[in-house]
């Protein structure tokens, strides 16, 4: 996948964590089934450093939950109904 948005960064605020996420004038990632891999263009804030969003997945033993993983191994699972739309 590769999205070219502009000129400029986007930033949203998903409300429900309290959670901004940056995303880069280029995003690029890797598609499989329930997965983004190798994802570029996308960060987090953790422990006041923001690092990179590297990985996506949804576990099919438990749909509910959407896991993040990013390139220093640190990772963290939220509700799926987070990232509904309209949300």
């Amino acid at each position: 996948m590769w999205l070219v948005q502009g000129k400029k960064k986007v930033e949203h605020t998903f409300k429900k964590i309290k959670q901004t996420v940056p995303y880069a004038t280029e995003v690029t990632a890797f598609v499989e089934k329930g997965k983004l891999r190798k994802i570029t263009g996308v960060k987090t804030k953790e422990l006041m450093l923001w690092l990179s969003v590297v990985d996506v997945y949804v576990p099919e033993a438990s749909p509910e939950k959407v896991t993040f993983k990013t390139g220093t191994g640190l990772s963290d699972s939220f509700d799926a109904a987070v990232f509904a739309l309209g949300e």
